[in-house]
């Protein structure tokens, strides 16, 4: 039977997991969300952004010049997006709405393109961004008596403070070893009994492959659940990750320009990322229209009680879909499918769009590879070209020639068939592609 809940917009509405929408009557209070509701919670960070000369100008050219003028979601949904390079036009703190005084931290994207990106929390912002990461984390099963061990970042990026925090203030213990020095992760994993990992999933992946070359048995480690997000990761990458740590992996979502990570994270159900109830979330076309709920586009993201630094209609450029309804955890709200991709990553090639993704999905549909390939895309004369590099596990590297030659074929055919444009195969050694120890590196384009 499918599972719904009564949502009401501009007309009352019920959402299935699937997408399908059916009008109907629910006595339900706890499930229903009007309007009025969201427009409450959304007029607050129009309000707050308001001041702001770049948001007072952009809403003045279209007629909105206070909060109430915001009437109904199609209001809402006619106010500007906000970019990465709004951010960086007004670098570093034009879209702050509280002043300096009342900042007490900043965090910032490393800047490779240009000027980071600069987002500014107060006092109550850091409180309720623990808040919600710690209620994300309990939906996955994390408790007051767990060993946390975040191997994200510490600093400038949000992902190792954002979860750090709300470890804490589950009550977890934390170990914030931040990113890299593997043989040290794996000795202290096993030292400390940590139950808890939370890093990229690619970094997972490394771990459980030197976790494989130390000696340390699998069975000495106390670990049960992963915590991984910051990269687009496949159902693939997830079952190769649990079969090779003996965990549990839940995926996390977030980026700093509207809290950092906790703005979503699964629940044990895994038919979805629930998405705290302190974010409004939209899904946009590429030409930046609203799609319906359960249709694939780009996440917008607007924060409802921020005060540093107020996301509204931020544009994430990840790709999901979004559902609205009643887990089978019990819990009523909005969830959002794993990210399938940026739209940041995408490779145009021979006027096809390409991402990463896809070629990890057929990569990990078939045996005889590791998880870890290069995308090397160039140009002969004015035809751009796509070259695959797959590593072959260490099994199929002793295999024969010929052995090795219909693998490489097969891979090819099923690459081929998911893009829908000729490609050419190179196997790699095991172990031959670089390893990252935070987000890996998927693509090289030599074009430029």
């Amino acid at each position: 039977m499918k599972r719904v809940i009564e949502v009401e917009t501009a007309h009352k509405i019920m959402v299935g997991r699937d997408g399908e929408m059916d009008k109907v009557d629910h006595e339900d209070t706890k499930a229903e969300r009007t309007e009025e509701y969201w427009l409450k919670s959304l007029r607050k960070t129009v309000e707050r952004v308001l001041p702001i000369p770049h948001y007072r100008e952009r809403f003045g050219a279209i007629g909105i010049t206070q909060a109430e003028d915001v009437q109904t979601l199609e209001d809402f949904q006619r106010l500007p997006l906000t970019t990465k390079e709004d951010l960086r036009k007004n670098y570093p703190f034009g879209l702050f709405a509280e002043p300096m005084d009342n900042i007490v931290r900043l965090h910032a994207s490393s800047g490779t393109t240009g000027k980071p990106t600069v987002v500014g929390y107060t006092r109550q912002d850091i409180l309720l961004w623990a808040k919600i990461v710690a209620r994300g984390l309990e939906r996955a099963g994390v408790t007051k008596k767990d060993i946390v061990q975040i191997a994200y970042g510490y600093g400038l990026f949000t992902g190792g403070m954002g979860l750090h925090y709300g470890c804490e203030e589950l009550g977890a213990v934390v170990v914030p070893i931040s990113g890299g020095n593997t043989a040290r992760q794996l000795m202290l994993m096993r030292d400390f009994g940590t139950t808890v990992l939370a890093c990229t999933p690619s970094y997972a992946l490394f771990l459980a492959e030197s976790l494989e070359e130390s000696g340390i048995a699998r069975e000495e480690l106390k670990l049960k659940i992963g915590i991984f997000g910051a990269e687009p990761w496949t159902e693939g990458m997830r079952e190769q990750i649990e079969a090779r740590l003996g965990i549990k992996a839940f995926d996390i979502y977030g980026l700093s320009e509207t809290m950092g990570p906790g703005v979503a994270l699964e629940c044990q159900a895994h038919q979805g990322l629930h998405i705290d109830e302190h974010f409004y979330p939209e899904i946009l076309d590429p030409e930046g229209n609203p799609l319906p709920v359960g249709e694939r586009g780009e996440l917008v993201i607007t924060s409802l009680d921020k005060e540093g630094f107020p996301a509204l209609r931020y544009r994430t450029k990840d790709l999901t879909t979004l559902h609205y309804g009643m887990c089978p955890c019990g819990e009523v709200g909005w969830t959002m499918e794993r990210v399938s991709a940026r739209v940041d990553d995408m490779l145009i090639i021979r006027g096809v769009n390409v991402f990463p993704s896809q070629v990890e999905e057929a990569i990990l549909s078939l045996g005889g590879f590791e998880p870890h390939y290069l995308l090397v895309v160039y140009r002969v004369g004015n035809l751009d070209q796509l070259e695959v590099q797959v590593e072959v596990n260490e099994t199929s590297f002793f295999d024969e020639v010929r052995e090795l030659e219909g693998r490489q074929e097969r891979l090819k055919q099923r690459i081929e068939e998911i893009l829908g444009i000729s490609i050419r195969i190179r196997l790699v050694e095991p172990k031959s592609i670089p390893r990252s120890e935070g987000k890996a590196v998927r693509v090289i384009d030599k074009r430029q």
